[in-house]
């Protein structure tokens, strides 16, 4: 593979690049976009920044993003595959995405990044920080070259969340929710599951019904046989009503509410304290392309 990591002080020799910045909806694409328009004013009037729309997003996603547009005062060019998840699930033959199988990364977010810088040199402007240890999804195309301002410049975790304070302030699903992406993503935790649940009940039916969908296989013996298991719920650990009914027993026994961030702290503060930087977790954000 193709070296494609460069240092921020090579960036003047590619003059005729483009210069484009994923946006997850997440804390650290949203922070490195603040800090590029503060810090580094040059290369944002050049910037195209961009947020790959799967069209499930939450709607609290959708507001940061207006909020942080308004900020940047540039438009956040939406992408898109051009169709919905329902398509994709049944070109994929009904099964669901996973961390094994992450095709809706690849088609829904991958895919349409590609297409949008096409054969142009670009620059990438990726938001991993000083105090993680993982490299993200780094293009195998030689005319894709990524730049780490955060690593360059030291920025680590307690940084970001100032960044986010001073200026357009932290996502609203932070409340019950350790991550951005589809309102189904399955890199849920139990207590996001249920959160979910609480905060978007539509959302989580919806998601409950893709699990019921009834699937079937050709068997000789038997015909059209009905097909169940890993692969046809969110989860390997069982369906979602299960994962909340775990959630909800967990919930019982320790005497906290999951979704309220331990009472009345500052749910901004209750945050700052999680641990959310497991690379595996973060492999579906666009900001690590």
């Amino acid at each position: 593979m193709a070296n494609n990591k460069i240092p921020m002080s090579a960036i003047t020799d590619l003059e005729n690049a483009r210069h484009v910045l994923g946006i997850s909806g997440g804390k650290d694409s949203a922070a490195l976009a603040i800090y590029i328009k503060d810090q580094y004013p040059e290369i944002h009037d050049k910037v195209e920044y961009f947020f790959s729309d799967t069209g499930a997003e939450l709607k609290e996603v959708y507001d940061f993003l207006d909020k942080l547009e308004a900020y940047l005062g540039k438009e956040i060019i939406r992408l898109s595959s051009g169709k919905d998840f329902e398509h994709w699930l049944k070109v994929f033959n009904e099964y669901l995405p996973s961390a094994q199988q992450r095709w809706c990364t690849r088609t829904m977010k991958i895919k349409p990044f590609e297409e949008f810088v096409g054969d142009d040199l670009v620059v990438s402007y990726i938001g991993i920080r000083a105090d993680e240890n993982r490299n993200g999804y780094i293009s195998q195309k030689d005319t894709i070259k990524a730049v780490f301002p955060f690593i360059e410049d030291g920025l680590v975790r307690d940084h970001i969340f100032q960044i986010l304070e001073d200026t357009v302030g932290i996502p609203e699903y932070y409340k019950w929710r350790s991550r951005s992406g589809c309102y189904f993503c399955f890199f849920q935790q139990q207590d996001e599951w249920l959160g979910l649940k609480r905060n978007h009940p539509e959302l989580f039916e919806k998601a409950r019904q893709f699990e019921q969908r009834v699937r079937t296989k050709y068997d000789w013996k038997d015909g059209e046989i009905p097909i169940k298991g890993h692969g046809y719920t969110w989860s390997s650990q069982g369906t979602i009503d299960e994962l909340v009914e775990r959630a909800e027993k967990r919930e019982r026994e320790s005497g906290v509410v999951s979704t309220s961030k331990q009472g009345s702290e500052r749910w901004q503060e209750s945050l700052k304290r999680m641990i959310d930087d497991d690379p595996e977790d973060q492999a579906c954000l666009i900001c690590s392309l």
